[in-house]
This record gives structure tokens, C-alpha cells and sequence, in this order.
């Protein structure tokens, strides 16, 4: 079953009139809502089997048009300097549980296993478009920095800070969505290099969640073992603020 479809069973099928994730937020109902959806998700999800392929379309179903969702342009004094230079000093941190922790350039990212895949976006706002996504494959990332035993969760750290608070973005998964053959880290859309609305240097491609898990503007990847220490402490920074962790489609 979808998630659009429960949505749809739950009342929800005029979430295209509100205006973002911020008001939904605000909202009582929605996060209670997005909790039966999620349950009913996540058990479909292991009954089926999480390595189950999301469905792929072909460059003729490319959406003439793709939201920009969020953030379209961060004015963190940090990443603006990375994209005055064309993130030619920008380094992605992987460290946390490993063996071997790294900075990975852009140029190192892009020599490592990739993968190219057509996909299609649903936000938790009510929209879907279709997109081509490129970038290194998050297994083979996570080969390189061989996780310890330990490690139960990837959490993705972003530039981009989201109130007045001076919370920045991040998202996490587990091992089962990290090492998914359709999870990248992207830094091409539709055969040119991320465009800054969509979240340049690179983002994260989770295709068989909602688009709040897919983190935009990556700075850094850490290993944990739990989210205790982290923030609010759920995973995420919608999570924080009442979403659910796992946002299964």
C-alpha cells in the first residue's frame, strides 16, 4: 500500500492546498496522523521486504517542472563560501563508528560505484514529480569507511539552518535503507550537476521514503549507535518536531 494511498484512506487527500512542512507541523492532527500512516507502512514494508526495488520510470516520464521543497538557497556563512568557490574546498566528513574515517571531495565521490535511477518524488505536502538522479551508491561509501559493529544508524548533517533556534537540518536511516540498492548520495539531477535548489554539493536519495528524509546541502555523515545525544533526539529534525522516523511509501 502507498503512502499517498493511506493518506488518502485517512481524509488526507486535499494536503495539496497547505503551503509547507512548516505548517503542517504546527498543526495538532498532522503529526498523529503521520503516526497511523507510518505504522501501517513500516509493518507492510517488512512483510514485503525493505530491498524491494522502488519503481523506476524512463526520461519521457520526467516532470517538466520539480519543486523545489525547503530550503532553496542557504545563507550560512559556511556554505556560501563553499558555493562562491564552486565547492571546489567543500569536503563531505564521514566519521562516527568506523574504522577509517574520511573527507571525500567531489571529485573522490564521483570516482567511487555510482548509480543513476529515475525516479519519483512524493512530498509529505501532497505533491510528486519525477526526476533523474546520479551519485555514489551510500554501500559503497559506507565500504570505505568500514562500520563498527557497533553502528546502527547513518545520520546525514546539513548546512542549512532552519530557524531562529540555529537547528540545522539532518536526517537518518538505518542500515537496511543505507545499504538499499536505490540509496544514493546524488550530485547530478537530469544530467547536469546539482542545482542549488535541490540541494548542491550533494543530497541524499532515499527513494522508498517521503521527500523530508531525502536531506539536502550535506556536510557531514556520522555512524551512531543511537540519536540520544543529537538534537531533539529522534532522528531528524521534522522527527524533533513530531514527524515520524520512518516515512515508508
Amino acid at each position: 500500500m502507498k503512502r499517498r494511498t493511506v493518506m488518502r484512506l485517512l481524509g488526507l487527500g486535499s494536503l495539496t492546498a497547505l503551503s509547507g512542512c512548516d505548517r503542517l507541523s504546527q498543526a495538532t492532527w498532522f503529526p498523529r496522523v503521520l503516526g497511523t500512516a507510518e505504522s501501517v507502512n513500516r509493518h507492510l514494508h517488512r512483510a514485503l521486504g525493505r530491498d524491494a526495488l522502488a519503481k523506476e520510470f524512463t526520461e519521457a516520464d520526467l516532470s517538466p517542472m520539480f519543486p523545489s521543497n525547503g530550503t532553496r538557497r542557504p545563507m550560512d556563512a559556511d556554505y556560501q563560501a563553499h558555493a562562491a568557490r564552486g565547492f571546489a574546498a567543500w569536503r563531505l566528513s564521514v566519521g562516527g563508528l568506523v574504522e577509517r574515517p574520511r573527507a571525500f571531495s567531489l571529485a573522490e565521490l564521483r570516482a567511487l560505484p555510482s548509480r543513476t535511477q529515475i525516479t519519483r518524488h512524493d512530498c509529505v505536502e501532497g505533491w510528486s514529480a519525477i526526476a533523474k538522479w546520479h551519485g555514489v551508491r551510500l554501500a559503497a561509501l559506507l565500504d570505505e569507511v568500514r562500520p563498527l559493529p557497533q553502528a546502527r544508524f547513518v545520520v546525514f548533517h546539513c548546512f542549512d539552518t532552519m530557524d531562529a533556534s540555529g537547528a540545522r537540518y539532518y536526517e537518518s536511516i538505518d542500515f537496511e535503507d543505507a545499504r538499499h540498492a536505490q540509496t544514493i548520495l546524488a550530485y547530478d539531477w537530469n544530467d547536469r550537476p546539482l542545482p542549488m535548489p535541490y540541494g548542491a554539493p550533494l543530497r541524499l536519495r532515499v527513494e522508498r521514503q517521503l521527500g523530508y528524509k531525502m536531506a539536502k546541502y550535506l556536510r557531514a555523515v556520522e555512524l551512531v549507535e543511537s540519536f540520544e545525544h543529537i538534537d531533539g533526539g529522534r532522528g531528524g529534525y521534522w522527527e524533533d518536531r513530531g514527524y515520524e522516523w520512518y516515512a515508508g511509501i
